[in-house]
């Protein structure tokens, strides 16, 4: 695989071309939106020169990276010579399904299709394409360029095939593949999730406050990131949609979303991207020490 298509250019897909293009790869970064395409290619260019000036990268593996990524705003251009395409976009499953019938449509027949989806069902995406052998879950973490972990997941019908491509490509990329089975929340989500769930319960009932719960579990359990902090880093529209997806999935009162965390997301309360979660980002400083945990 020499041609990569990364379909989304938010925080996710900028970072997912980012790694590709770093390792060699022809990228093809495609979005709607000419101002995503702008932001996204302006981020990587920071991100390469925050590692430029912490000597982990070269000038010239700089302008190679840049080099590699071209970008689109029509799917049909993005995806035609791809050898593997990687859906980073919402975590809505209509959304998904509507972009993969499009890609399916679209791409060489023997391309791969993954998505980069954090919960929701590879097989359920699988089956609006006319391959679901060859669709499979790259979940990457974020902040992309730093996060070692792939969790890679086999949706009910992907081949053998296409998991060891996906496995040995994930190693290629300086990456720690881990293969799963696909069931909701696969297994980083499903873990993590009640946790963070459950500190925000914490929150609400009263046992203790924000500074104190993130405290507890940076200091008790070695945590870098206290799960407060970490839910405003991925976004609370984020967790709370997981939540949603292990709550439907399994139909578990355990993963039921706490009413805190609902209320929150309905009041646009999102964490580092809107301003405002759990802690306060207005005066950009404390998103700058978010970031800067996981540079």
């Amino acid at each position: 695989m020499k041609n990569i298509t990364v379909v989304g250019a938010g925080t996710m897909g900028n970072g997912i071309a980012h790694v590709f293009a770093q390792n060699g790869f022809q990228v093809s970064l495609v979005d709607i939106s000419e101002k995503a395409l702008a932001n996204a290619l302006s981020s990587i260019e920071k991100n390469l020169d925050r590692m430029l000036s912490k000597e982990k990268i070269t000038l010239e593996v700089k302008q190679a990276t840049l080099n590699n990524i071209n970008t689109f705003t029509e799917l049909a251009e993005g995806v035609s010579k791809a050898d593997l395409v990687i859906e980073a976009a919402t975590e809505n499953i209509e959304l998904k399904k509507k972009i993969f019938s499009q890609i399916d449509a679209l791409a060489k027949q023997e391309a791969i299709l993954a998505t980069n989806t954090s919960s929701i069902s590879i097989t359920q995406i699988a089956a609006v394409t006319g391959r679901p052998d060859k669709v499979i879950g790259m979940h990457f973490m974020n902040p992309v360029p730093i996060m070692k972990l792939i969790e890679v997941i086999r949706g009910y019908s992907t081949s053998d095939e296409v998991t060891n491509s996906i496995m040995l490509l994930s190693e290629k990329l300086g990456k720690s593949p881990v293969e799963v089975n696909d069931y909701p929340g696969f297994i980083a989500n499903r873990i993590l999730m009640p946790m963070i769930n459950e500190a925000i319960y914490s929150l609400y009932e009263g046992v203790a406050g924000v500074d104190e719960i993130d405290t507890v579990m940076k200091l008790g359990m070695a945590h870098p990131m206290g799960p407060l902090q970490l839910a405003d880093f991925i976004g609370l529209d984020v967790c709370l949609s997981i939540l949603k997806v292990l709550f439907d999935g399994f139909g578990n009162p355990k993963y039921a979303p706490c009413p805190l965390l609902v209320n929150m997301v309905m009041a646009g309360k999102l964490g580092v991207k809107s301003g405002e979660g759990f802690y306060d980002y207005s005066n950009s400083r404390k998103a700058e020490q978010v970031s800067k945990q996981f540079s």
